[in-house]
């Protein structure tokens, strides 16, 4: 075939196609992981994001490309997980860029949009490091670019730019000496590998990869006899709706979010969320008045969505306790991460304000986190990720939202989003002072995380055999040791704990009760000194989880 312009159809065809390599290839993915422990999930984390772009789509697919494009980076931006679903989305935000304005686009045009994703998931990574998807993505794109001209088709485009990024993956290793120890390439880059094998499997007329479907969307149940003739409206209306701004009613390039943000807040509006591409508002607000908000929105532009829920009706077996605000705004909240019943309560009972369910193997997006800021009815909001995978979802979630200043410290685990917590104190008032304490107890704790080795491997200079038990700290791997509780006991023996006072213990979900108490005493009796607190975090994957301060 030779393709000389691409139009809505045909892309979104591509799109369907790259999902549906990458939900194909997703265990395959997870498994590209330096550690040999069973909590990878980056082919989870991108197959989600592309999912979530792809349902913006629906069924009735525009001829215009430009549509289809600002659709799909849309929702696919509020649905990224995980470091390399964010940076595919925001590859996929750079591309649409170009392609928003355009009905069909040419080579040329395809290569300038590829270029702009180049810049745009460069600069959303704070310090981008070479050997990851960035890379494969960026040399595949230059590959490409410089290898084609007016009179090239659309296939050559994206075969140039598959066979490149096939080269630029296998040379990952030699970027990053971690992969290469690991006899294991980058798995973001191989990612973004099976969405571009996908694309231009499209264009070639491949047979479309079967795309396994891994999660069922929950019905919606409305209890309408929650509130009857006789309730008092507590909680409002939660009022959301997409509002394309027309040029008849507004200057298009000047507008300002900023004026809509501020309407609303005149109105009574709480846990606003408002934020602004190309010509389309999303508005998420609180209020007891939807009528008067959007008879007052109407004048920058139409509705393209409307939703008004009663917040005292309960919604997806969400309980009315949970969609209720706090009468008096708080002057900081703190969200944060968390896998495991116990850990889940004990970062309640110390402080946190929303605890999202997540953490290895369940990253969530950034539509997650900003769900969970509406929730918060603060000036300020702390964020504790409590994982390298989710920093940068909570990073691009905190831009999103602006009804609150937040603040996203990088607790690398739970662990340290466990110590950062801890010094987190009601009395204090100096958000950058509560910040400041949080960032400085998360690294200094001593870490520890014991888990069992699901493959053969040379990691960090060690050999470690299928079955080994490891002790993982600052993201490294310390010991190994044939039994669990021989490799908390080497870690800590190990930790030159003289000078530190408490130690806790978070025993996981597979951990019997005879092994937790046979733990306890030994560590009792072992370290006198040191304050002890255990508890049953259930957490997977790792046995035990330990903080020493």
């Amino acid at each position: 075939m030779s393709t000389y312009k691409i139009d809505g159809k045909q892309y979104a065809e591509m799109l369907i196609y790259g999902a549906a390599r990458l939900a194909e290839q997703a265990g395959e993915l997870n498994k590209l992981n330096v550690f040999p422990v069973a909590d990878g999930d980056t082919g989870t984390n991108m197959s989600s994001t592309v999912d979530g772009g792809l349902s913006a789509i629906g069924e009735d697919i525009p001829s215009s490309i430009g549509e289809i494009s600002a659709k799909f980076a849309r929702a696919a931006l509020l649905s990224a997980r995980g470091n390399s679903g964010v940076i595919l989305s925001q590859i996929f935000a750079g591309i649409n860029e170009y392609l928003k304005s355009c009905d069909e686009v040419d080579v040329l045009g395809l290569a300038d949009a590829y270029k702009n994703g180049i810049r745009t998931s460069y600069a959303a990574v704070q310090n981008p490091t070479e050997g990851t998807i960035l890379t494969v993505f960026r040399e595949s794109t230059e590959y490409a670019v410089k290898n084609i001209n007016e009179n090239s088709t659309v296939e050559e485009f994206f075969r140039l730019h598959v066979e490149q990024a096939r080269r630029s993956l296998a040379s990952t290793p030699d970027l990053l000496p971690a992969l290469a120890e690991a006899e294991v390439v980058d798995s973001g880059g191989a990612g973004y590998l099976c969405m571009a094998e996908g694309m231009y499997g499209a264009l070639t007329g491949e047979q479309l990869p079967e795309h396994r479907q891994t999660t069922t969307p929950k019905a919606t149940v409305v209890d309408i006899d929650r509130f009857t003739r006789d309730s008092i409206l507590e909680f409002g209306y939660c009022t959301e709706f997409l509002l394309r701004l027309m040029s008849a009613k507004v200057d298009l390039d000047g507008f300002d979010i900023n004026i809509i943000l501020s309407e609303l807040r005149e109105l009574g509006g709480e846990s606003i969320v408002a934020y602004k591409q190309d010509d389309i508002v999303k508005v998420h607000v609180h209020t007891f008045t939807p009528g008067e908000v959007l008879a007052s929105m109407q004048k920058y532009g139409e509705f393209l969505t409307v939703k008004i829920e009663n917040m005292s009706l309960g919604h997806s077996g969400e309980t009315v306790k949970n969609k209720e605000k706090p009468k008096t705004r708080k002057k900081y909240s703190v969200v944060t991460v968390a896998c495991g019943d116990g850990i889940a309560a004990l970062f309640t009972e110390m402080g946190a304000d929303v605890v999202i369910e997540g953490g290895q193997t369940a990253n969530p997006s950034t539509g997650e986190f900003i769900e969970a800021f509406k929730k918060c009815n603060a000036d300020n909001i702390i964020v504790l990720p409590n994982n390298k995978n989710i920093f940068l979802s909570a990073s691009q979630a905190a831009e999103l939202y602006t009804d609150s200043s937040v603040r996203v410290v990088k607790t690398q685990n739970l662990i340290q989003g466990f110590s950062a917590l801890s010094v987190i104190n009601p009395g204090m008032t100096d958000i950058d002072v509560i910040v400041s304490n949080a960032e400085s107890a998360a690294e200094a704790v001593i870490d520890g995380e014991i888990t069992r080795a699901v493959r053969e491997v040379s990691v960090d200079g060690k050999h470690i055999s299928e079955g080994d038990y490891m002790a993982l700290s600052g993201g490294r791997i310390a010991l190994t040791a044939p039994t669990a509780e021989e490799a908390l006991i080497g870690f800590i023996e190990g930790a030159d704990v003289d000078f530190f006072e408490i130690m806790t213990l978070f025993v996981g979900k597979e951990v019997d009760a005879d092994r937790r108490v046979a733990i306890t005493d030994r560590l009792k009796e072992e370290y006198p000194d040191l304050e002890l607190n255990v508890y049953e975090g259930g957490q997977e994957v790792y046995d035990y989880l330990i903080a020493i301060e």
